[in-house]
């Protein structure tokens, strides 16, 4: 049985709006890609893969050529995704593939990968804050320095308003941070987001304290989500970010009644309070 655990993306939704968490969490009501978000699990894919290539090969041309086998199998892992161009021409697919190769062409512009050797990239990373509050994700990529010094890394490909990203962004950043101070005892000298969509990237230094502080903050989410939980009482909270979200229907905000109430699940009944992220929680 694995014990109830809290991830940056689940963590991310209940501060946005707490029905938006039980559509996900508890209700578990299936969502359709967009093509973004796809795109966005391609490249975060690609990138992964370039990185296991000897560094003489991690070149802009030879990640182009990583696009077609990468997305052939993530439509065989994930189903749902081929079907996004079940009704599309193949010059749209092969626009779409393009698109992908567009932005790891951008990456190339931030850095030179041939002169990296990351520890990791896509790697599971779990810690207990000292409330017992076990946290759960997957980072992008992990640089280790000869001398010690820790960086993350995470890629950034979503369309999402600028400001709001970056918000949520530098949220799951530090939570990222947050664990590895959990477990290596070190806080990283650097978190940096890069934005493949303009070429730009972002930077920050945490230290100590502030993390300290955002443990807090990470119980105080989840002591909230457990009395969300046992009570029922998920409380839409409209935003322009209900733009992309696939539950309007259901929504009260507009209209739409929710499912009924399946109840908070046990761990020892049902692990969905792990706080599991999706290839597109990851690739957002």
């Amino acid at each position: 049985m694995r014990r109830p655990a809290l991830s940056p993306s689940r963590a991310g939704d209940f501060k946005q709006c707490p029905l938006l968490y039980r559509f996900r969490a508890v209700d578990r009501l299936p969502e359709r890609p967009s093509l973004a978000q796809a795109r966005g699990t391609v490249v975060h894919a690609v990138l992964e893969r370039l990185f296991r290539l000897p560094a003489d090969e991690r070149v802009p041309a030879r990640a182009r050529q990583l696009v077609e086998p990468v997305w052939a199998e993530l439509t065989e892992a994930e189903p749902i995704l081929a079907e996004l161009f079940d009704d599309a021409a193949d010059d749209e697919r092969a626009a779409w593939l393009e698109s992908a190769g567009t932005l790891l062409d951008t990456y190339f512009t931030l850095e030179d990968p041939r002169r990296l050797e990351p520890e990791a990239c896509e790697q599971l990373v779990e810690a207990e804050t000292e409330s017992g509050l076990l946290l759960r994700g997957y980072v992008d990529r992990l640089d280790v320095a000869p001398t010690g010094e820790v960086r993350v890394v995470d890629y950034k490909t979503g369309a999402a308003p600028r400001e709001v990203a970056e918000a949520r962004a530098m949220f799951q950043m530090k939570f990222y941070a947050l664990v590895l101070l959990l477990t290596r005892g070190v806080v990283p000298s650097q978190l940096r987001l890069m934005y493949l969509a303009d070429g730009e990237a972002l930077s920050y230094r945490p230290d100590e304290p502030e993390l300290r502080r955002f443990a807090r903050t990470l119980d105080a989410i989840w002591a909230a989500i457990l009395r969300a939980g046992h009570s029922g009482d998920f409380r839409p909270s409209p935003s322009r970010l209900c733009d992309w979200c696939s539950h309007q229907a259901l929504c009260p905000a507009f209209g739409g009644t929710p499912p009924e109430y399946p109840g908070w699940p046990e761990p020892d009944q049902d692990p969905i309070v792990t706080g599991a992220e999706t290839l597109l929680d990851r690739a957002e």
